[in-house]
């Protein structure tokens, strides 16, 4: 959201109320100011307010810009909406560091830089809630790039500054002449105005004469002072009462430099970085810069610029690297011995159980102990070769024949254990017998279907299909008399043939169909599409190409025989665009354009076949 509102940070660090207080009181009595005679609007600027957010879930550690906030920005203020481990950075348009830059953490202060002057704030870590902030009052004298120093996830920083509609105070149109050499005069606090005043019947003047100061406010780095006026008469410089002169100048406060040598160099120590590691030693780092105070200001902050190390005494210089430790590491505790293997006999596992557990004795996550080091928690068993035995199902109950001799079955494996099942020449001894002969006494007048052998695949490879010969017998005591495949309807019918494939194709070439001749005389063309296929019917390009089909061949070669059909006319105007685009090959167009087609072939009989395009 972006409003409109009025502030006056243009006119720097309030000249631009005293500017106003003093005009104000030379000003007439009707309250408007000098410059105000066209009843205009107030020379105090207007400003659009910009406001942003920052806010994501997850990011890589290390510098995420938030935003730009552009050269004239004033009121600016950058905040994290609640306290973390991140910090918030500032940098330059040419990427020098202003704060926090170069993964150096600067502890909070006041710092001068792009004409403005920022100031740092970091919360206590223990009693507040409250995130990072930075706020400048600005103007800015160029771009400033706002960054995130990313530790912790969900990090939100808001942030909010001023832009000016208009950068400079102006006077409105017919401004009295008179009034500017006292405005300009506001501008510059530590130069008494010559405004004299002058009795009318002695013709005496009067005028304010500096007669002192008070005690400066700093002992070093340029201070301030308030200069102690006396009231005088001009020739002879002698003190009057104050009411003579003009009360608009005692009433202004009137400063002047004092203390203007620098102050001793001394290092600035920032914050120690986060530790390395979690657990067990680890390293931090702080930045140390040598700085020198070069300014005071009167609301006690302070300018200070960075010098050379040598004025701070480089072997007093504080450490910028220390170990740490912010806890004892978690360790790894085997609680229980290894478990009964698995098996009985042959190859199993075995398990244990393994637990991380803090320097108090409390269990805690995997994580955080070092997974590298983490004990084996399930490892093999081998417990020796297990006895091969014969196992056998029980005897099927029915014989294979309703009458007659027949046969039950079984089934016989070889397992290892009862769990393993091992090829059947792995156990020892005799293999038991899977089948046995039985009787189901003698066979009466009964009828039954045969099945003969089944015949070869009819494909050498892929799918195909094989048969066999079904009969219908009357069995009697053993004689077997084959009788009329109707006698045998009310049993169920054996299958007579079946799918088989002996092997896979691999590649080969596919063909359709031929199309239909393209003439029925006079040498026309057919074609079909010849496409290579594996075998999951996919295309492939590894087929012969030696052994490709033809996709064309010659039809119909037997001369025309000249005739009249009655009913070969044009059905439409522009059958002359059909012949000419060689669309006459294709049946359709033959048959509503059959006089101008019949005609365009007898003139040119081979140009519909050359012309065709081929699939």
């Amino acid at each position: 959201m972006a409003g409109l509102w009025q502030q006056p940070c243009y006119l720097g660090q309030g000249r631009v109320l005293a500017l106003l207080h003093l005009i104000c009181l030379l000003s007439p009595a009707t309250g408007a100011l000098p410059w105000d005679n066209t009843g205009g609007s107030s020379p105090l600027e207007q400003f659009e307010v910009v406001k942003g957010n920052f806010s994501r879930t997850f990011l890589h550690v290390g510098y995420h810009k938030i935003a730009e906030i552009p050269a004239g920005a004033c009121n600016i203020s950058i905040q994290e909406t609640k306290k973390s481990q991140n910090y918030l950075a500032l940098l330059s348009q040419r990427g020098v560091s202003i704060i926090n830059g170069n993964w150096l953490i600067n502890r909070p202060g006041i710092y001068a830089a792009l004409g403005t002057y920022l100031t740092y704030r970091r919360p206590n870590e223990i009693r507040s809630r409250n995130g990072e902030s930075i706020t400048a009052p600005g103007p800015l004298t160029e771009d400033l790039h706002v960054y995130l120093i990313y530790q912790q996830p969900f990090p939100t920083v808001q942030y909010e500054y001023s832009m000016p509609l208009n950068q400079y105070l102006a006077p409105e149109p017919g401004t009295p002449s008179a009034v500017l050499p006292l405005g300009e005069e506001a501008w510059h606090p530590n130069q008494l105005p010559s405004y004299h005043t002058v009795n009318s019947e002695s013709h005496v003047t009067y005028t304010w004469m500096k007669n002192g100061h008070t005690e400066c406010s700093t002992t070093c780095g340029t201070g301030k002072r308030q200069v102690v006026l006396e009231c005088v008469e001009k020739d002879s410089q002698t003190a009057v009462p104050a009411d003579v002169c003009h009360p608009a100048i005692e009433t202004t406060k009137w400063e002047e430099d004092c203390n203007i040598q620098p102050c001793p160099a001394y290092w600035d120590v920032g914050e120690w970085s986060e530790c390395s590691r979690r657990c067990g030693p680890g390293t931090q780092h702080r930045q140390v810069i040598c700085r020198q105070v070069t300014d005071v200001h009167a609301s006690g902050t302070e300018t200070s610029v960075t010098v050379t190390s040598e004025l701070c005494g480089s072997s007093d210089m504080p450490v910028t690297q220390s170990t740490c430790q912010l806890k004892i590491c978690s360790q790894w505790d085997i609680r229980s011995e290894w478990s009964p293997c698995s098996v009985p006999c042959g190859v199993g596992q075995r398990t244990r159980e393994v637990v991380c557990v803090s320097n108090q004795g409390d269990v805690d996550d995997d994580q955080e102990c070092n997974m590298n080091l983490k004990p084996d928690t399930i490892q093999n068993c081998d417990m020796g070769l297990c006895a091969r035995s014969w196992f056998t199902s029980i005897w099927s109950q029915r014989c294979s024949a309703e009458c007659g001799r027949g046969s039950r079955t079984r089934s016989v494996v070889c397992l290892m254990d009862l769990v393993t099942n091992l090829p059947l020449d792995s156990c020892e001894g005799e293999r038991p017998p899977e089948v046995t002969s039985c009787d189901s006494g003698p066979c009466q007048n009964r009828l039954e279907w045969y099945t003969g052998p089944w015949s070869q695949c009819s494909a050498e490879c892929g799918n195909g299909t094989q048969t066999r010969s079904v009969a219908c017998i009357f069995n009697s005591d053993g004689q077997m008399e084959v009788v009329d495949q109707l006698k045998c309807s009310s049993l169920s019918k054996p299958i007579t043939s079946q799918p088989c494939r002996l092997k896979p194709c691999g590649v080969q070439w596919y063909v359709t169909e031929w199309s239909a001749c393209s003439r029925t005389c006079n040498a026309g063309f057919r074609v079909r599409e010849v496409r290579c296929l594996a075998d999951n019917i996919v295309p492939s390009d590894r087929c012969d190409p030696s052994l490709i089909p033809e996709s064309r061949e010659e039809c119909n070669e037997q001369p025309c025989v000249a005739e009249i059909d009655p009913l070969c006319s044009d059905k439409y105007h522009n059958c002359m665009v059909v012949v000419q685009a060689r669309l006459c090959v294709y049946s359709y167009y033959r048959s509503v354009c059959c006089a101008s087609c019949s005609r365009a072939q007898e003139t040119h009989p081979n140009s519909f076949q050359n012309n065709h395009i081929h699939r």
